[in-house]
């Protein structure tokens, strides 16, 4: 494998970046990195009514968030320019001439208002209307008319390009198409319609285009959505019309909703609550702003390995894999056919495996912005965050737990004080609190060792003991290692705590 493998991400700019194109990309680029080639971003924008310019800054801001840069793109153009669709319109009429010219293709000129009043009709008869080798010939295009009538009326520019689908004359006509998640494909030609390739206002449509700048840029494996599939004859076609060599096809499979059943949509974030975009979305329309995986707390490494996941997997029990580890673990044939479900549960496991190797000095960064933190030396406050880090999904949680330390408990656990406090287990804490302000300097450990002994030599259950003096020090029965919490409060705030609680609960 060498630069001549090429691969491509082409999104349309028409909205944000979905996590499904997002993983389109993922796997263009770790095949490309894998096989020691090249990655492409093409700005497929041939759609000019729908293009939307913050779409396409939405979509080069997530890439590069995520850290998949592309080898040429609009902003780092490489040989094969222009990578916007927009600005490619003189290269397609060439195809376009060549189409017509060598009769794979020919001008219709029949208007909208007429094809929809046919579309009618048959959906009332029960029938789906197709233009194609059965009815071409009746309507209004090159192939109809005279030639005189058919200059006349290209003259006026108002007219489509229609390629001319294949037709063998047999009842079946079968192509055969190779790929490389799925097999083998056969699609029966006569049941295609003669797709338009060329608009009214000059652009090509996104059939064309895709088929010619793929070609023209060199690209050796097109890897994409499963939602491209029904067009895959179509481009095989005109592959063959060109006399062009084909690359090789893998098309993806969807990512479905949490449930299991349908696709997974951008409207099913804002509908269940979790994010589908990388990064946030200002929505012009609606005037509100969706929050993305960055900004809701998710490191973009832990998100690249999530969606990764979404379809594939190495094929043994690894699952936390760097980018470079996916490259090197990634392969086509480890990519499932049916479709798979979007777990943001499994996005927050993902995520938390990834903050636990964050190093020290990102979550000290968190603290001393946020909260006070001066009173503790250097020692305490990385036993804070070592504590901490186990417990975290996302790293700015370390601002919430760390807190739960720091500050003095304002609420306590009633439900445990109504089911559990007892005047013997009042009486141990009494006692504990006055064995440690005794002994200021007695170390956790001997803290740990002497509370024990009281709870056995007065028969109270260690479960039951240690959810006790947790409350009187933090508020809450479950938590961190509390001994770990003890030493780095200091024996006189634990004094100060448990006396505090003691008088709230025996008022």
């Amino acid at each position: 494998m060498s630069d001549n493998i090429r691969l491509r991400f082409a999104p349309s700019p028409t909205g944000p970046l979905h996590i499904g194109g997002l993983r389109t990309a993922l796997y263009n680029y770790l095949i490309s990195k894998k096989s020691k080639g090249k990655f492409i971003l093409r700005i497929e924008d041939t759609d000019l009514k729908r293009y939307n310019k913050k779409a396409e800054k939405h979509i080069l801001d997530s890439l590069k968030w995520c850290g998949i840069s592309p080898d040429e793109s609009p902003e780092k153009p490489g040989n094969y320019g222009p990578y916007r669709q927009s600005e490619r319109k003189n290269i397609y009429k060439k195809f376009i001439a060549i189409l017509i010219k060598s009769g794979n293709a020919y001008f219709a000129f029949d208007k909208k208002e007429k094809l929809e009043e046919k579309r009618k009709k048959c959906e009332k008869n029960g029938e789906t209307f197709i233009y194609n080798w059965h009815n071409r010939l009746k309507f209004n295009n090159s192939l109809s008319i005279r030639n005189e009538k058919t200059k006349k009326l290209t003259q006026n520019n108002n007219y489509v390009v229609r390629f001319k689908t294949v037709h063998s004359g047999k009842s079946k006509n079968m192509i055969t198409v190779n790929d490389e998640i799925r097999g083998k494909i056969q699609v029966d030609l006569n049941n295609l319609d003669d797709k338009i390739i060329c608009k009214s206002d000059g652009m090509p449509t996104y059939h064309l285009a895709n088929v010619v700048d793929d070609y023209l840029m060199k690209i050796t494996h097109v890897i994409r959505g499963e939602e491209w599939l029904p067009s895959l004859a179509l481009h095989c076609q005109l592959y063959n019309a060109f006399g062009w060599e084909k690359p090789k096809f893998a098309h993806l499979p969807l990512i479905l909703k949490p449930t299991g059943t349908g696709k997974l949509s951008k409207r099913d974030g804002e509908k269940y609550g979790f994010p589908v975009y990388p990064i946030k979305w200002k929505d012009e329309s609606k005037k509100s702003e969706i929050k993305g995986f960055k900004e809701l707390g998710y490191e973009s490494k832990a998100l690249i390995n999530f969606i990764c996941f979404i379809g594939w997997n190495p094929g043994n029990e690894n699952e936390i894999l760097s980018l470079n580890e996916l490259i090197e673990n990634f392969s086509i044939n480890r990519i499932i056919k049916s479709g798979a479900k979007y777990d943001i549960e499994k996005a927050k496991w993902f995520n938390q495996s990834y903050v636990r190797k964050l190093p020290n000095k990102t979550f000290k960064i968190i603290l001393e912005n946020k909260i006070n933190i001066s009173q503790l030396n250097s020692e305490r406050i990385n036993k804070i965050i070592e504590l901490l880090k186990e417990r975290l999904t996302f790293k700015n949680d370390i601002l919430i737990e760390s807190n739960n330390i720091l500050e003095e408990p304002k609420n306590l656990d009633k439900n445990f004080i109504n089911k559990e406090w007892s005047k013997d287990l009042n009486n141990v804490i009494i006692e504990l609190n006055r064995y440690i302000k005794e002994n200021h300097l007695i170390k956790p450990e001997k803290i740990k060792d002497y509370y024990l002994n009281q709870l056995k030599n007065n028969n109270i259950k260690i479960g039951i003991g240690m959810q006790a003096l947790r409350l009187c020090i933090i508020g809450k029965i479950s938590g961190p290692d509390l001994f770990i919490i003890i030493e780095i409060l200091g024996n006189s705030k634990i004094n100060k705590r448990i006396s505090k609680t003691l008088n709230k609960i025996n008022d």
